[in-house]
């Protein structure tokens, strides 16, 4: 659940202050509001080079899986080789492993 942003605050800064916020809140994958309050409030910005491509094809997958499980509940398709699907998830999985342990 996302909190509803209401509050405004104003600050004056040089414009190489402005330019380098900018440029680190682009280099972070968030906007400038999200990154002051995250630098702000003390919280830890971790960056993940390689996420993006995973999460498509993880997502990809998830698209399979569902509209496999409807033809099977269907009753369209009698014999379904998961073998595939499953060491294809168990790949998945083991990236994920691997980015969260780098992360940390």
């Amino acid at each position: 659940m996302q909190k509803k942003k209401t509050e405004i605050i104003t600050a004056r800064m040089t414009p190489a202050d402005k330019k380098t916020i900018h440029q680190r809140a682009r280099i972070a994958g968030m906007t400038v509001t999200d990154y002051l309050t995250t630098c702000a409030l003390g919280k830890e910005i971790v960056r993940v080079d390689g996420l993006d491509g995973l999460l498509s094809e993880l997502k990809a997958q998830g698209r399979n899986l569902n509209q496999l499980t409807t033809l099977a509940n269907m009753g369209r398709i009698t014999v379904l080789r998961g073998d595939d699907l499953i060491s294809e998830y168990t790949r998945l999985c083991d990236a994920v492993s691997t980015l969260i342990r780098e992360a940390r």
